[in-house]
């Protein structure tokens, strides 16, 4: 059986990590560089950088962050935010990123997926899928959650692995923050429709979360913020309590 992966995730604004619930009410949790050196000793099994005002603004990532960020880590590095085009990839490929995350720019141009899966290999392409609940399923919505698509998230997440797309990252926009759980019939549905490691973001509160999300939803992985952010949980500690539970994690 495959082990499962636990990420820390570093929600990043103006060079800083912040914290919140659905990119409102953000509040700052500290350096990047720090945070993910620290999160690779306890454990983490890979890290995500997100400059969650990139798109918003217009821009790409902030590419020295990228830089501190990968020097501190012996994990590998996803990132993303405001990745417009296949050489804004590539400056983050160049960055020290090992995957990067494609998220309103591949609504706009699923093109460009096709395009990066193609240059840099599927095992780098990353897409975020932003979700909220509609009648009678849910609705993949972009720029931090603040425009629908009108598209279907089971219809997209099947269309971007066509594309080329090695991995999903799948937040609940209606949970992101509020630790009450993953969205798990969410999570269990794209993971059930696609052949592609899903990794479940939005709503880790405690570590029967994060084993439900995995064991029950059958994610691959399991994305995690302010629960580390504040210390409320640490890597090493969830992963003891998954093992208790029978569920296979990296030492």
């Amino acid at each position: 059986m495959l082990t499962k992966r636990l990420i820390a995730c570093l929600d990043v604004d103006a060079g800083r990590v912040v914290k919140g619930t659905r990119f409102v009410h953000l509040r700052d949790a500290g350096d990047p560089a720090e945070l993910a050196r620290r999160y690779d000793e306890d454990g983490a099994d890979e890290v995500v950088l997100l400059d969650i005002s990139a798109t918003h603004e217009g821009r790409a990532p902030l590419l020295e962050g990228v830089r501190r960020t990968a020097e501190q880590l012996t994990v590998p590095l996803t990132v993303g935010g405001g990745m417009r085009s296949v050489e804004d990839v590539a400056q983050a490929l160049r960055a020290g990123a090992d995957k990067v995350t494609l998220n309103s720019a591949a609504v706009a141009h699923p093109e460009l997926v096709s395009a990066c899966a193609a240059r840099f290999g599927s095992q780098c392409v990353v897409v975020s899928i932003d979700a909220r609940a509609t009648a009678p399923g849910w609705e993949v919505v972009v720029r931090g959650g603040r425009e629908g698509t009108g598209r279907d998230v089971l219809a997209w997440a099947g269309e971007v692995v066509q594309r080329g797309a090695g991995e999903i990252l799948l937040t609940c926009m209606d949970r992101d923050g509020a630790r009450t759980g993953y969205e798990m019939a969410l999570t269990r549905a794209v993971s059930s429709a696609v052949g592609v490691p899903v990794v479940a973001s939005g709503g880790a509160g405690n570590a029967e979360h994060v084993r439900a999300v995995l064991q029950d939803a059958n994610a691959d992985a399991a994305l995690l913020a302010g629960i580390l952010h504040d210390g409320t949980a640490t890597l090493a500690g969830l992963k003891q309590a998954l093992r208790g539970a029978g569920i296979p994690v990296r030492q």
